[in-house]
């Protein structure tokens, strides 16, 4: 990330990851946007559309979203799903 990670804010860095990822939860009525991310690096994510009763929901969180997050802004520390 070099460069890029330090002129780029962090919340702008996790909405990019979102937006790479919002096609696929698109793809099945869902979505996803950013609620907040804390003081101590947890970025806080609403789950929107069927992504709100799915049972898969927990399994996207940690193996999808949270994975594209820590790779684009290292500085977050763990994704948390509020309501």
């Amino acid at each position: 990330m070099g460069k890029e990670t330090t002129t780029i804010s962090v919340r702008e860095r996790v909405e990019r990851a979102l937006a790479m990822c919002r096609p696929y939860l698109q793809m099945d009525e869902g979505d996803v946007e950013l609620a907040n991310i804390t003081g101590d690096g947890i970025a806080e994510l609403r789950f929107k559309g069927t992504c709100i009763i799915c049972p898969m929901s927990r399994m996207t969180l940690r193996a999808g979203l949270e994975r594209v997050i820590l790779q684009i802004a290292p500085e977050i520390k763990r994704v948390e799903s509020v309501k």
